[in-house]
């Protein structure tokens, strides 16, 4: 039977499905890849990582001992040979493809770089998963930032057109584009992997230290005294909990297991508009929870194009298969400011991560014995859903 939307309102993460679930990650030493692979172990799943070295000192990998939850190799994702050989050693069922240059302002400083990372990293992704048997799913996470952004009211869509008016959002269409390609071109016949693609929108959470992020810099500014400076206090995003798309993101992989729905193509994860807030209302919150010593100003100097207004309708993802935000945006700010006041007082790190993932699996996930698990794997009748 094929089930149509609205018909999946209430499934969620199966720990049966992911039990023993061989993953190749790229990207995972980076701020979304340490989440994810932190979360693969506590569905214990059997992940490989693939990325370089963390893109910063301190960052979230080193500090929460995300390497003791899974086989870390460290590679490029622009050296074709060496990604192809690493992924076919280790014999994958689904692939998440996560590694990118993910900085607007980076990508201004340097798009050969971006577009080299991004576009043929992807495409070298995409070539390795096409020579890597038993790989059944491969998910190329982008952006909201690939759509032309027209600066309307609507949130964009999966049909919308894609776009880019900087060499960072440039880049990412361009690798939804590739993975199109690579879709019908290689993908299409029966039995083939299903390749997807996620856009999800303005994450926050505990762990991220790159620069030019709202984030960081203000966690930073708080930590020494000083003053935060916002760059562009009235442009307004859907922010959410870096946990929150990364459900999402398994929450599709699931589903594309699942042979009575048709899941392809682009998936858009975010939140409604009940969490698009200014990026002075998200600093405002952090500095509630953070304390008294928080501080900031606006800056009106002349910085890089950035889009004022960007919305995404993840009403796809909630039809078809049941995801949807669960933290307020309150939860969600509250959640970073917890987690950056444990780093400020020296607190152990790898238990403060573990507790929000453990907190947010623990409403999101559906828990099955070991042994139940085992048995529903061995049982031919057994979908990724069933308890």
């Amino acid at each position: 039977m094929e089930l149509r939307p609205g018909e999946v309102e209430n499934l969620v993460i199966s720990s049966a499905f992911w039990l023993g679930r061989r993953v190749f990650v790229t990207g995972h030493t980076g701020f979304k890849g340490a989440w994810l692979s932190l979360m693969l172990s506590r569905l214990s799943a059997r992940a490989t990582g693939y990325a370089l070295a963390p893109p910063t000192d301190p960052n979230l990998f080193e500090l929460a001992g995300v390497g003791a939850h899974a086989d870390d190799l460290r590679g490029d994702i622009r050296d074709a040979e060496r990604l192809r050989l690493a992924m076919q050693a280790a014999a994958p069922e689904i692939v998440i493809h996560m590694a990118a240059q993910p900085l607007v302002r980076a990508a201004y400083a340097d798009p050969a770089l971006t577009y080299d990372t991004n576009v043929m990293g992807t495409v070298n992704v995409l070539e390795a998963v096409r020579r890597t048997p038993g790989v059944r799913v491969a998910l190329i996470v982008t952006t909201d930032k690939c759509y032309e952004n027209r600066d309307w009211v609507w949130g964009y869509r999966e049909t919308d057109r894609l776009g880019g008016r900087d060499p960072y959002s440039s880049s990412k269409a361009c690798a939804e584009l590739a993975a199109q390609a690579y879709r019908e071109s290689y993908f299409s016949e029966a039995g083939a992997p299903t390749i997807l693609t996620a856009r999800a929108g303005n994450v926050i959470g505990g762990g991220d230290f790159a620069a030019d992020r709202i984030v960081p810099d203000a966690i930073r500014a708080f930590i020494r005294g000083q003053t935060l400076q916002l760059r562009n206090p009235l442009a307004i995003r859907p922010w959410q909990h870096v946990l929150e798309p990364l459900a999402g993101y398994l929450m599709a992989i699931e589903a594309a297991f699942d042979e009575r729905l048709r899941i392809d193509g682009g998936w858009n994860f975010g939140p409604g508009p009940d969490s698009e807030r200014s990026v002075e209302a998200l600093v405002g919150a952090l500095a509630r929870y953070w304390g008294e010593e928080a501080r900031w100003t606006r800056d009106r100097g002349a910085h890089p194009h950035e889009a004022r207004l960007l919305r995404l309708d993840a009403s796809k993802a909630r039809d078809m298969f049941g995801w949807s935000p669960m933290l307020s945006f309150d939860e969600s700010a509250e959640w970073t400011a917890q987690w950056y006041r444990a780093f400020a007082d020296a607190r152990d790190l790898r238990a403060e991560t573990l507790l929000q993932v453990d907190r947010y699996l623990g409403q999101r996930i559906h828990l099955v014995s070991p042994s139940d698990a085992m048995r529903d794997k061995n049982d031919d009748r057994a979908g990724p859903f069933r308890a």
